[in-house]
């Protein structure tokens, strides 16, 4: 979208932010992923790309064991909020992922999503972070 633009944060390294009001139930973004397998994420896991990638439960090994995905356009870029202003879907048949605004979100604000999946899951992430 072409009011989406990517800033540094002030603790989070860079981000996705908006410089228009997007309203509720808005896809602010539908890109799609590069699928890998488990066998492919567990070289990924020892790089820096492990921060970036999604689970991608579209794609098991024998054991069951879960590949992920590295989704294009700025879907990788979207930091993480317990108090997240989207959320994402992912369709394993298109290979897709979408990010929807779960509230009115106004200029100049990031674009945050709860790497959870659920929007509101307080869950506690891999990594530390502020609630």
């Amino acid at each position: 979208m072409p009011y989406l633009i990517i800033e540094k944060t002030l603790k989070k390294g860079k981000g996705v932010f908006t410089q228009q009001k997007i309203e509720v139930n808005t896809i602010i973004e539908e890109s799609p992923v590069i699928v890998m397998s488990s066998t492919e994420r567990i070289f990924l896991d020892k790089t820096k790309l492990h921060d970036y990638i999604f689970e991608w439960e579209g794609v098991k090994d024998e054991n069951g064991t879960i590949g992920c995905c590295v989704g294009l356009g700025y879907i990788s870029m979207y930091n993480h909020s317990y108090h997240s202003n989207c959320e994402y879907f992912m369709d394993y048949e298109k290979e897709l992922m979408q990010i929807k605004s779960v509230r009115n979100i106004e200029i100049g604000e990031e674009i945050t999503i709860n790497y959870n999946g659920d929007w509101n899951d307080a869950k506690k992430v891999w990594f530390d972070t502020e609630v």
